[in-house]
């Protein structure tokens, strides 16, 4: 599992998958979304704009597991 800090409230789930470098832009972060590879808290996420904030873990299929660590809000 990796551990990725933010300094804000929260992070765009999009913006979070290109800040981990899971992928290098933010058009494939998006495609990943849509195509159901992503999870927020053990359920299926397809908004690119979901608001993610500290404690909450992300799931990316066959990838990574991520945990956000940051301000509490």
């Amino acid at each position: 599992m990796q551990i990725i800090e933010i300094t804000t409230e929260y992070i765009k789930m999009d913006q979070l998958i290109k800040f981990a470098g899971i992928v290098q832009n933010g058009s494939d972060a998006k495609f990943m979304i849509a195509d159901g590879l992503v999870r927020l808290n053990g359920e299926l996420c397809k908004q690119r704009g979901k608001k993610i904030r500290n404690g909450d873990i992300i799931e990316i299929k066959d990838c990574e597991t991520l945990e956000v660590k940051g301000p509490r809000s």
